[in-house]
């Protein structure tokens, strides 16, 4: 949302680009626009990384969450709730990861209407093989900023999407 005006430079004569201020219809606003365009910047790096695994974000989220659960089946619908963006499709997410036998799903003998969710040995080592990778992503995205930096972002970013986060959630 910036405008470009071309000027002529008087010692080079060559054209110079000057930046004029966006205007926004708010503060809130200008913060939000912010907000994702730094998203979109950093999704493109992380992107960049796991097609190399052919994972989408939210699947290496998945699995990550299955990895932290130990060997303790996590029933589907926790899961999505656990992830860091909301999966519409949680089935479909799931039924990819496990094509690739990097998940397995069990019922629950106690409710035959609830699937559970466990990573397999195959998801473990897929996760191991990512590690180093995805660390230097990290970096790349955010490793210009100090550690006292990246803290107050992180309370930054905790207070603005506290009152639109679930009360018993992870996120809180």
């Amino acid at each position: 949302m910036l405008t470009a005006i071309c000027c002529l430079s008087m010692e080079t004569r060559r054209p110079r680009t000057v930046r004029r201020a966006a205007q926004f219809d708010s503060l809130e606003q200008e913060v939000y626009l912010n907000v994702w365009r730094t998203y979109d910047r950093l999704r493109a790096l992380e992107d960049e990384l796991f097609a190399q695994f052919d994972l989408t974000p939210q699947q290496y989220n998945a699995l990550r969450l299955l990895q932290a659960a130990g060997q303790e089946a996590v029933p589907t619908l926790v899961l999505a709730g656990r992830l860091v963006s909301r999966a519409p499709d949680i089935t479909r997410l799931l039924d990819k990861l496990e094509r690739r036998q990097l998940i397995a799903r069990e019922r629950l003998p106690d409710n035959r209407r609830v699937v559970a969710v466990r990573i397999t040995a195959a998801g473990t080592r897929l996760l191991d093989e990512i590690a180093e990778p995805l660390r230097e992503c990290h970096s790349r995205q955010l490793g210009h900023l100090s550690a006292e930096r990246l803290r107050q972002l992180c309370l930054l970013l905790k207070a603005a999407r506290a009152p639109h986060e679930d009360t018993e959630g992870p996120w809180r």
